[in-house]
């Protein structure tokens, strides 16, 4: 492992080799077109055997990732879903596979090298618990994270092993099974490879390696040429040890005109395995949440943040109204929305979180909410909000309701580290409460807070009195819609007379204009020349609706595509947003490159570097997939002023494109992207709504695998400064409030990296499952410069238990079924069978898999459970599946099948890693 995350020194001490499995970009073999497909593949079999459940079936109009999500999430929902949400789970799979190359660059295990094949399957099986755990406990994003770079070290071991060379062509199975031996593995002192003088030989492995099926892996030397003696390397410009004796190196990660059979097959070995590791994840957490995992869900998350002090009675019913409106409104449609989140907060506490998928019980728990206490002003809102941050997926709508300032305002650059690494949207309303009393806080406050953090992550803050409350809270049912995109946003503090440009495509729907500021007039105006004022109420463009500080203003239906402007007069501050409903849009990720074995592009966790180009790499999607858009252009635009500066994008296949923007806008930006929909050829315009920066301040940190309760966790972590040297601050907050220790400043020199460890210790009695969310922040001690780094630990309980639980099947009936199938309703089949964990954890669920007909069992608590299922004749395979409290899957798979006048029947129970080698044979009926 890098010592110290020296990432500096190391992009120094590295080469640039060719391309291999690199981690982004790229065409074929490499590792994100190998996680691509696996992750495909298993999305689609999870659609198909879901909609086989539901009794429809499973087409896709098209094989876009657009049209996939439609026809999973069912033909019966009306209206437009967003795939948005789809693709950013995938990138953030991607993100983490590809960080493996450049955070453990000389980490032997995380990539097979060395011959580490014990401590490298202890990576991805510690792994997948975590993520099983994780999943279980709705944490999505840290199951992901986890996922992308246990696949990272699962699809090198095909890579850098010999295990193709031997002849195998399907994965090895003891990778994802602890309780298997990993068997005939090359001792420290058994010569693997000859030399090679070339150092491209096509199979250098030893023939009595190859006779005796010996497991080797290549060496690999980063900093050294030293390697035990006749081993084999891993090879390529960046490994010092291909220049010792036996030369050369084994690694397949590039097809070369030498090795194609060898890398065809470990692409190939490496898709299958991953295929493999995810059907195991699938089995443990069920269907339905192995799609929310890979972000196949209803986009919309309704996430509520409430003040529930004693003056906040009329907002807290608001609150509720809205709730049961959207529940009652969208249900059956595809803007049902996907999760209910629900957080509240007073003096001096807040939360818990609240969530579920079920909106019965999202109304019964806001119907529990009560206003007490309070009467002094500051409330704890940013703790609450906090929480909602790190609780909701990525891109979600926040709203909180409040009618005081917060008391906590030291959370406020925590929050803005959480929005923008989110880039979730935070909407404010706000009921001013003149008869609060005030008391004395540590850190002054105001309701201007509250407007620089809706500014920051593109939302509003709005102002009403309590009477006016209801009208306002529209824009939650606007904005609680699975396809919102956001057209265009700027932002005038102080205001002045001026005129906005937009463009609206034909793709949009439900298209709605937000003003909000005081003393605001507006003329708005088509492409055809038309206008209308905004003293007219209802007008030949719009319906516009004033409430508060806000202006609504609702475009009509038969809108007319293309380009309008809105002229906007005031001299107070506004801001102007405009919205709508399509499925198309992009999600983008500030990147760097990195060198290596295998470099490639790792998103920045924090703001951009300033003083050089920023690279981004950026996702489109259309109607029709990726192919279905033009992209013209895509810049940086600054919200105060409209300035703008234009990247220069290139094509990555597969709708990636990287951008790289040569003069970054000083203060703050948004992206904005400019193209034609092909579908309508109309012109279109979409805009990120989280406002960023850069920094002279670059801080990296990695996590390296999960947390256990009761331990202490260290975190190492890197800092630089490309400004002048100095003492920089160091701050650490996390959401569960878990003891941290860190040092609370870091002396940097221009240009060089500072090593510093955060340490935090779970307590002991914290659930398995459970994830963290760290902030951690650096500063100059003038504040000009800072930059932060927002990451997720998994808390997980030592398991112990590998063992996939078993049956014994006792007795199958199926005698009477008939040989002419046309009579098979008339006849039924029986199978019981007896289930065990053993010495294990214990089962905590059976489930049936494959089989139309009942399955029943005994107490799940007995030593051994008595399982029965009958099923008509009709129905001739049954599948079971066995999950025990760890996740351990046992999988059985049983036919009554009639070949040739005979039944065949497969063994009884076999574990899960099994079920690919499952044979038959025949017996009499």
């Amino acid at each position: 492992m890098t010592s110290g995350l020296s990432f500096a020194l190391l992009a120094l001490m590295l080469l640039s080799p060719t391309v291999a499995f690199v981690p982004i970009g790229g065409e074929s073999s490499t590792h994100i077109s190998i996680t691509g497909k696996a992750l495909l593949q298993k999305v689609m079999e999870t659609c198909q055997s879901l909609a086989l459940a539901a009794g429809h079936e499973f087409k896709p109009t098209g094989s876009s990732p657009e049209e996939v999500v439609q026809a999973c999430l069912g033909p019966t929902a009306t209206g437009q879903v967003s795939s948005v949400k789809f693709h950013s789970a995938l990138q953030e799979i991607y993100t983490q596979n590809g960080l493996v190359d450049r955070n453990f660059v000389n980490s032997a295990p995380h990539h097979f090298n060395s011959e580490t094949f014990l401590e490298g399957r202890n990576l991805i099986t510690e792994g997948m618990a975590s993520i099983k755990a994780n999943v279980r406990s709705e944490n999505f994003k840290a199951a992901r994270e986890t996922l992308g770079r246990i696949l990272h070290t699962l699809q090198d071991f095909y890579s850098h092993s010999n295990w193709v060379e031997l002849g195998y062509t399907e994965p090895y199975v003891a990778l994802i099974r602890r309780d298997l031996t990993l068997e005939n593995l090359a001792d420290i002192d058994t010569p693997t490879c000859s030399d090679c003088k070339t150092g491209t030989c096509p199979n250098p492995i030893l023939q009595n390696i190859l006779n005796l099926n010996k497991l080797t892996s290549g060496y690999m030397g980063i900093f050294s040429d030293e390697k035990p003696q006749g081993k084999c390397s891993h090879g390529g410009q960046a490994d010092l040890t291909s220049t010792t004796v036996p030369r050369g190196g084994i690694n397949k990660d590039e097809r070369r005109s030498d090795n194609v059979a060898f890398h065809n097959a470990a692409v190939n070995a490496a898709i299958v395995a991953s295929v493999q590791l995810l059907e195991d994840i699938r089995l443990t957490v069920g269907n339905k949440d192995y799609l929310r995992l890979m972000g196949i869900a209803r986009s919309s998350v309704v996430c509520f943040v409430i003040d529930n002090t004693a003056s906040m009675g009329d907002d807290i019913d608001e609150a509720r109204k809205v709730v049961y409106k959207i529940i009652d409104s969208k249900k059956g449609t595809q803007d049902e929305p996907s999760e209910y989140i629900l957080v509240t907060f007073n003096d001096p506490s807040f939360g818990p979180l609240f969530r579920t998928t079920d909106p019965e019980k999202m109304k019964m728990e806001i119907s529990k909410i009560k206003p007490t206490g309070g009467g002094d002003i500051p409330e704890m809102c940013l703790s609450g909000l906090q929480l909602a941050l790190t609780g909701s997926p990525a891109s979600s709508q926040i709203y909180v309701f409040t009618d005081a300032k917060a008391k906590d305002i030291h959370l406020k650059n925590t929050i803005v580290a959480l929005i923008r690494s989110t880039k979730s949207t935070v909407s404010f309303y706000i009921t001013p409460n003149k008869r609060r009393r005030r008391r004395s806080v540590r850190a002054a406050s105001s309701f201007a807070d509250y407007r620089d953090l809706a500014l920051a992550s593109g939302g509003h803050a709005i102002h009403v009195s309590k009477s006016q409350l209801a009208e306002a809270t529209d824009v939650i049912l606007d904005t609680s819609t699975s396809a919102l995109v956001t057209v265009y946003q700027r932002t005038r503090d102080p205001g002045n007379p001026e005129t906005f440009p937009f463009v609206l495509d034909e793709s949009l729907q439900n298209v709605t204009i937000y003003i909000t500021g005081s003393s605001i007039s507006f003329t708005l105006t088509n492409p055809a020349g038309m206008s209308q004022s905004n003293t007219e109420i209802s007008g030949v463009l719009a319906i516009i609706q004033t409430v508060g500080n806000l202006r609504r203003i609702l475009i009509k239906e038969n809108k007319q595509p293309g380009s309008w402007k809105i002229s906007i007069n005031s001299k107070q501050p506004y801001t102007i947003k405009v919205t709508g409903q399509s499925t198309i849009t992009f999600i983008y990720d500030f990147v760097e490159s990195f060198k290596g074995p295998h470099p490639g592009y790792a998103v920045i966790n924090g703001l951009p570097q300033a003083g050089q180009p920023a690279t981004m790499i950026l996702s489109v999607m259309g109607r029709k997939g990726p192919s279905s858009i033009s992209v013209e252009n895509v810049g940086l635009v600054v919200p105060d002023t409209g300035a703008e500066s234009n990247g220069t994008a290139n094509d990555m296949g597969n709708g990636d494109i990287l951008v790289t923007v040569d003069a970054v806008p000083a203060g703050e930006f948004v992206v904005v992207l400019k193209g034609t929909d092909k579908v309508s050829n109309s012109v279109l315009q979409r805009q990120s709504t989280t406002q960023l920066t850069v920094s002279k301040v670059n801080i990296q940190a990695m996590v390296d695998s999960s947390v256990e309760p009761g331990e202490n966790f260290n975190l190492p972590f890197s800092v630089m400064t490309q400004g002048p040297s100095g003492t920089f601050s160091i701050s650490g907050k996390n959401d569960r409030d878990f003891p941290m220790k860190y040092p609370s400043s870091l002396i940097l020199t221009t240009g060089a990296y500072t090593n510093g460890t955060l340490s935090i210790k779970p307590p002991s009695h914290t659930p398995s499952g459970t994830d963290v969310t760290v902030t951690l922040e650096v500063k100059s001690f003038n504040n000009v410069e800072s930059n932060y780094a927002v990451l997720r630990l998994s808390v997980l309980t030592k398991i112990t238990d590998f063992f996939q639980p078993l049956c014994e099947v006792v007795n199958v009936f199926a005698d009477d079924c008939p040989r002419d199938m046309s009579q098979c309703k008339f006849f039924e089949w029986e199978l019981s069978a007896n289930l065990t964990d053993g010495n294990g954890t214990g089962i905590e669920i059976i489930s049936l898999r494959q089989g139309n007909g009942t399955l029943s069992y005994t107490s799940l608590s007995a030593k051994i459970i008595q399982a029965n299922y009958n099923a008509s004749c009709c129905s001739q395979i049954v599948e079971f599946v066995a999950i025990d409290e760890v996740g351990n899957v046992g999988k059985c798979y049983h036919s009554i099948e009639r070949s040739a006048g005979n039944a065949v029947s497969s063994p009884s129970w076999l574990p899960l890693a099994l079920c690919f080698l499952i044979t038959t044979w025949t017996v009499k009926p």
